[in-house]
């Protein structure tokens, strides 16, 4: 598995495991959708065919996947492994939907992982994937195997937002920060992941998604081209007549549109963003003060429960202000 345009956070963490003093705990820290996950699951592969055996010859993370420790890894059924995230309710009226949190049952689980020596190797991996979601009693189960880990052990940590979790759990662990992706990398993720993109649809999504591949690929799950493009146009051309902003609106307000609503929310401040990087003089000022708004309100809107149809209007509003000014 190659780990495309995050070079610096594989040359660490290479660095540290052939050096023979591999950290227990690696924070991996970035925006959403540039590959923590990927990479997290790549170094969990490395670390235990490399431990099992036979060893690995390869450049970066990558496995070949007939490995007999990778064959048991893509099975699910490696002992010296786990992966938390989020879990569906098993029973009750919301049986089959996501719980909104990691609670602290499945941390316990995960101490029986460390508990017990390693079956076929040296090493026990876990990979918590994403700690935001971590329930407070469950980072507190989480902190207390920080503290005291057993010898070759490797937590795995994927966050979004770093600054929100516990220090005590920050101060345990090595960083690694990921970056924004570059577009070839953009390019080479969307054409593997989506092959029924043609190039062209592939390059009017990548400057929407701000440098996160997974956000281009739930952008092109829901056709948002059409509403990138009005957008755009607002951004770019006004709309002194609200003619945009209600189409905009009410194609949004449904509730049938709920993840393309959600989407929109998320679309629109990296479209500022990118506005305001390729503008000039009191342009560039007005779109990087309507990033700042709009960001706040993309971000308010779901909390608060906002209506749609409203939000979507207000952030057209911000978005013709940079046409107008």
């Amino acid at each position: 598995m190659t780990i495309l345009g995050q070079d610096r956070a594989v040359a660490a963490f290479r660095s540290a495991m052939d050096s023979g003093s591999l950290h227990h705990a690696w924070l991996l820290a970035g925006p959403r959708g540039v590959g923590k996950g990927s990479f997290a699951r790549a170094a969990a592969r490395r670390v235990i065919a490399q431990a099992g055996g036979p060893p690995v010859d390869l450049p970066g993370l990558d496995t070949p996947p007939d490995h007999r420790m990778v064959r048991l890894l893509d099975a699910g059924s490696h002992p010296d492994f786990r992966l938390i995230k989020r879990e569906a309710h098993e029973t009750g009226t919301r049986k089959g939907e996501l719980r909104r949190g990691i609670v602290i049952d499945q941390v316990r689980k995960l101490q029986e992982l460390f508990a017990v020596a390693p079956s076929l190797g040296d090493w026990r991996v876990a990979i918590i994937d994403c700690m935001d979601e971590l329930e407070p009693q469950a980072a507190q189960a989480l902190l207390k195997t920080l503290e005291e880990p057993p010898a070759k052990s490797l937590f795995l940590l994927v966050s979004h937002s770093p600054g929100r979790l516990l220090p005590t759990i920050r101060s345990r662990c090595r960083r690694l920060d990921f970056t924004a992706l570059d577009t070839a990398s953009m390019d080479t993720i969307l054409a593997a992941q989506r092959p029924q993109l043609s190039a062209e649809e592939r390059a009017r999504l990548i400057p929407l998604a701000g440098g996160s591949a997974g956000r281009a690929i739930d952008y092109a799950e829901l056709d948002l081209g059409p509403l990138a493009q009005e957008a755009l146009a607002i951004l770019r051309q006004g709309d002194p007549d609200n003619v945009r902003r209600a189409r905009l609106a009410s194609s949004l307000a449904l509730k049938a549109a709920a993840p393309r609503y959600a989407a929109f929310l998320d679309m629109v401040p990296p479209l500022l963003a990118a506005e305001a990087r390729s503008a000039d003089g009191s342009r560039r000022l007005r779109a990087a003060e309507a990033y700042e708004k709009a960001r706040e309100t993309a971000t308010l809107a779901p909390r608060l429960s906002l209506d749609p149809a409203s939000t979507v209007f207000a952030l057209g509003t911000i978005m013709a202000g940079v046409a107008h000014g």
